[in-house]
């Protein structure tokens, strides 16, 4: 309990001075809603019927993507690293708490979205708000899986970010938020059916738990899950 409550307060200072936490969980994924909420609702009235899930996917994207593995990075490539081994604390509870931080964060930026778009561009609510905060709850674990993997696997805070950036982009260019994924060629469909953004998108626009949608983000967990797993005991030697 005490390396698990010495591992908890440490976090929580890591978070409160973490300026990447600030502007990829809130600053920017607001700012972006702000400004494209706006354009899409003038030229396509129809994206109203939307909007809250494509924001929102951009949000956890850019969030888990990009803010997730600099702070893993920072954990298990710097000091830090003994600081854990020396007080006792298991290195995996720094994963588990970067990634329960990150969650909470992107939830509640969730939330705040869910509520401002309805007020700012008279977007349509999910019919089915349950539903809806469950498939988006289901969106941030398997975002924040993979981003868990980046974290882990790459030592070097430079390329940390150009590999989250190499993986955001098609991820969200091809998830169907910025423009309807009928129009992408098949290839570019394919891979976009790669990342966790594309079938999340679809499970939240649908309002319902579809086979279809909700299987592939499990199988894309338990995958993720599984190498992070692997990648634990290479930082652990």
């Amino acid at each position: 309990m005490g390396a698990f409550l010495y591992g908890v307060s440490l976090q929580w200072k890591l978070d409160i001075r973490s300026k990447t936490l600030l502007i990829t969980c809130y600053l920017v994924p607001l700012l972006f809603f702000a400004i494209m909420g706006g354009i899409f609702t003038s030229v396509m009235p129809e994206a109203r019927a939307t909007l809250i899930q494509s924001m929102t996917v951009f949000g956890v994207s850019m969030g888990a993507l990009i803010g997730l593995p600099p702070s893993l990075v920072e954990i298990y490539s710097s000091d830090i690293k003994k600081v854990y081994k020396a007080n006792g604390v298991p290195l995996s509870l720094g994963l588990v708490l970067t990634n329960i931080s990150a969650y909470i964060h992107l939830f509640i930026m969730s939330v705040i979205l869910y509520i401002a778009a309805p007020l700012a561009f008279h977007a349509e609510t999910p019919e089915n708000p349950v539903l809806y905060f469950a498939s988006l709850a289901i969106l941030i674990a398997v975002s924040l899986s993979i981003a868990s993997i980046i974290g882990l696997a790459v030592k070097d805070q430079a390329k940390t970010s150009m590999v989250s950036i190499l993986v955001f982009l098609p991820s969200i260019m091809l998830s169907g938020i910025m423009f309807p994924i009928a129009l992408l060629p098949n290839a570019f469909e394919t891979v976009g059916k790669l990342f966790p953004a594309s079938w999340g998108y679809r499970l939240m626009v649908d309002g319902a738990f579809s086979a279809a949608h909700l299987l592939p983000l499990v199988g894309i967990l338990i995958l993720a899950v599984c190498v992070c797993g692997i990648l634990l005991r290479k930082v652990d030697k």
